[in-house]
């Protein structure tokens, strides 16, 4: 499923995952950035990038002003605007399932629509 992974120390710590491109249907990038924090805060985001337009989502578990602390960015912009509140898993590697299981219904769909 993944082509690299890397932890970058540059600004915030974080993970960078690229997924493979023979993963996809059509042609594709994607990836993940992952930021988990000691307090149990995190973001995950996943883009897919395409030569003609960009699909992301975000899972964020966070103090903010404009959702609850557990909130989901849907796609296809994860724009702020219209975030929804959520209630995520206390567990990390429950989460981690959460998103697994969402990005691989999209790939499903898209493998589908071919």
């Amino acid at each position: 499923m993944f082509e690299s992974a890397q932890i970058v120390e540059e600004g915030k710590l974080s993970l960078h995952a690229e997924l493979s491109d023979a993963y996809f249907a059509g042609s594709a990038s994607a990836r993940f950035e992952i930021r988990w924090y000691r307090n149990d805060d995190f973001n995950i985001h996943y883009q897919e990038t395409r030569q003609d337009s960009v699909w992301e989502c975000r899972w964020d578990r966070h103090p903010n002003v404009h959702n609850s602390r557990d909130h989901f960015h849907p796609p296809p912009a994860a724009s702020r605007t219209d975030a929804v509140d959520a209630q995520w898993p206390a567990d990390h590697r429950d989460m981690g399932q959460l998103v697994f299981d969402r990005i691989e219904e999209r790939i499903d769909t898209l493998w589908d629509q071919q």
